[in-house]
């Protein structure tokens, strides 16, 4: 069985999609081939053609650090907001984030923290709440 039904329907690529995950759903990620082909398990050539496919896109920019070259969501991008809320709405955080909320009391910031932050899979979803909280209601 799949991990990513609903985005496989959309996009047949599962690098692109492992891709969409990682720069997508956390703005701060930022990542380098090598260290791609090691959490993805996959060869370099595909995902090396799929980051050049986002940059070329405008979707990712890439920098340069030592001798590596690292690939960012690009943010200014007019379509990183609605692929980003595309990601997280993919994975639930959306509807688990307004659960906590309406229950646990004055939230000023949630924030996603732990592998689902680093774009990850993962099947718990760490949060960071900051506020006033109020003893919990579930």
């Amino acid at each position: 069985m799949s991990h990513f039904p609903l985005l496989e329907m959309l996009i047949t690529s599962r690098t692109r999609i492992k891709l969409l995950l990682k720069f997508f759903l956390n703005e701060n990620n930022s990542s380098y081939l090598r260290g791609l082909e090691q959490e993805f398990g996959e060869g370099s050539n595909a995902i090396r053609l799929e980051l050049n496919k986002f940059e070329k896109a405008g979707l990712l920019n890439s920098f340069g650090r030592g001798n590596r070259r690292y690939f960012k969501a690009n943010t200014a991008h007019p379509l990183y907001n609605s692929i980003h809320m595309l990601v997280r709405q993919h994975i639930g955080i959306d509807s688990i984030i307004e659960h906590v909320a309406a229950n646990i009391g004055s939230l000023d910031e949630v924030w996603v923290v732990g592998k689902i932050a680093n774009g990850l899979q993962s099947t718990v979803i760490e949060l960071a709440l900051v506020g006033r909280i109020i003893p919990l209601k579930f």
